[in-house]
């Protein structure tokens, strides 16, 4: 039987993106697959977010770059080691 994913996730999460990233394709789905809404900033749309994602990751250049509840998390290589511990969920959910 399949299993619904409850959602359950209070925190604010935003990820900076680009479309051509395969690393931002990947997150987006780990966070998908949690049932996490997250505000999305497509770096293609707008090169000035590039400047901002950089001063907000504190000198973060490459995509994606995530944070929850305006905090930086880092990457995807950073979310996926935070997902596999299952200290991700923790940092979801507060």
């Amino acid at each position: 039987m399949p299993v619904k994913h409850r959602r359950v996730i209070v925190k604010q999460v935003e990820i900076y993106t680009t479309r051509s990233c395969g690393f931002c394709v990947i997150a987006k789905r780990l966070l998908d697959s949690k049932g996490v809404a997250y505000v999305e900033h497509d770096l293609w749309s707008d090169m000035r977010l590039r400047d901002e994602m950089e001063k907000r990751s504190n000198g973060g250049r490459t995509v994606p770059q995530i944070f929850i509840d305006g905090k930086p998390v880092g990457g995807f290589n950073e979310v996926y080691e935070l997902n596999r511990s299952g200290r991700l969920d923790v940092l979801l959910a507060g």
